[in-house]
């Protein structure tokens, strides 16, 4: 152990720069930190070999060993062999810890300290610097610190970096079904939709003094076309506020009933079946229950002639005595049949159209030119849609055609100017107006129509 003591304080001076070199200032501090060190190491030798009675004790005086007994002894001898590693050991780790701080060059000066601070410490998990989560997988981690024992938690938790939190919910239970690889087969909404001509389909709503003619005229299709669109009963049916449905196209709307079929259709209404299929937009020419279908061209159920108004018979007392129509005509000039501003003749009497043409706003009054007796009221297929037909007497009958409709009923004695009926389009006619004929004779029973505006 003296041997060992001498070669720390040989490695220590070895150290030792020459007088002649300047060391810089941090090698002169290293270098008395170095002498310090050994200083302390040699003292705790001698300290350590004096307590184990190694070397035999020396006189004060002389400085000569004293002899004895035990110096005869060999060294191992008198330590044991438990004390002899205890000694080898801490000499090792003596002259270790000497030729580590000493060995090398010295290092810069550099670094400082601000304050004690926290502990380094990494959060997994999240909670606060103070505190472990204890529903997270991980847990917290600290430098220095044991690791904490793993709990278990959900399978999926929040990560917390500083001060921020991420929430992440808890797993959906997922139900199948699934395939045999695991893969889940996700439910497909089916299309239910049938294409059809609903969405062609408008609406209107009927605002005051409008009629099937100005609403037809409108949308560019035929009155008949929304008569049978809204299954009308009689042209007075309508009313303000009254919603109607008007095709896109002169034609019909229908809906596909179960015996119907593309080819059926067209042979029923006497239309091509392809144009139904174009005008309403389809590809597949198969049917289905309940389709709205548009059919351009077809027509539908003529309008029903109303049956005569039972009216009382107002009789007049002529010469004779006897009721019915006047012998003879005295009441002058006819009055103008129309009622209403705007109207004007648009065709005049010339061979092939034996009257005039009023043209008037639809729904207009229609008056008789002079008094008489209604011998017809109501439809008739002969081109002029409803008509009345008055008898003035003296074989004179004047006729009121294509009207909406009539007021008056066969039969029935009315004055000059009564209403007998409203402007129309019924008929073969292409507008509303009135087509007003003046006969000499029955009418068409052997008369002959003459200029209307002879009497006018």
């Amino acid at each position: 152990m003296l041997n060992a003591s001498v070669g720390v304080q040989r490695v220590l001076g070895r150290l030792r720069r020459p007088r002649n070199d300047r060391p810089s200032s941090a090698t002169n501090l290293l270098q008395s930190r170095s002498r310090a060190a050994a200083y302390q190491a040699q003292r705790g030798m001698h300290t350590l070999v004096a307590a184990s009675r190694l070397v035999p004790p020396r006189d004060r005086r002389t400085g000569v060993e004293r002899a004895s007994g035990a110096h005869r002894r060999s060294l191992m001898g008198r330590l044991g062999p438990d004390r002899a590693v205890a000694v080898a050991v801490a000499g090792i780790l003596l002259v270790a810890s000497v030729v580590s701080v000493s060995a090398g060059s010295p290092a810069p000066a550099t670094g400082g300290t601000t304050g004690d601070g926290p502990a380094p410490r990494l959060a997994i998990g999240g909670g606060t610097s103070g505190e472990r989560d204890t529903g997270n997988r991980t847990g917290n981690v600290e430098l220095g610190a044991p690791e904490p024992t793993r709990t278990s938690s959900p399978a999926f938790a929040a990560i917390t970096f500083g001060a921020g939190q991420i929430p992440v919910t808890a797993p959906v239970d997922v139900q199948g079904p699934f395939i045999d690889n695991g893969t889940l087969v996700k439910p497909v909404a089916v299309d239910t939709t049938v294409p059809d001509g609903s969405a062609l389909v408008k609406t209107y709503t009927v605002q005051a003094a409008d009629t099937l003619d100005t609403i037809a005229s409108q949308f560019g299709v035929s009155m008949m076309s929304v008569w049978w669109a809204n299954n009308l009963k009689s042209k007075t049916d309508l009313h303000v506020g009254q919603v109607l449905r008007i095709p896109p196209v002169t034609g019909l709307i229908i809906t596909v009933a179960a015996t119907d079929t593309l080819d059926a259709l067209a042979a029923q209404y006497n239309v091509n079946a392809a144009d139904i299929l174009a005008t309403n937009g389809l590809v597949d020419p198969n049917l289905v229950v309940g389709q709205v279908l548009v059919v351009p061209g077809a027509q539908g159920q003529a309008i029903p002639i109303p049956k005569p108004v039972a009216k009382a018979l107002t009789r007049t007392t002529n010469r004779g005595g006897s009721a019915g129509p006047p012998s003879n005509y005295t009441g002058g000039k006819f009055m103008w049949p129309v009622v209403g501003g705007g109207n004007y003749i648009s065709q005049y009497f010339h061979y092939g159209h034996g009257a005039i043409d009023i043209a008037a706003d639809y729904g207009s009054t229609v008056r008789a030119a002079a008094a008489g007796t209604v011998t017809f009221a109501g439809w008739k297929s002969n081109g002029g849609g409803y008509q009345v037909w008055i008898s003035h007497g003296s074989g004179l009958y004047t006729t009121y055609n294509h009207m909406s409709g009539v007021t008056v009923g066969s039969g029935e004695r009315v004055g000059a100017g009564q209403q007998v009926g409203r402007i129309g389009q019924s008929g073969d006619a292409t507008g509303p107006h009135l087509h007003f004929e003046v006969w000499r004779g029955s009418v068409w029973n052997g008369g002959q129509r003459v200029n209307p505006l002879g009497y006018l």
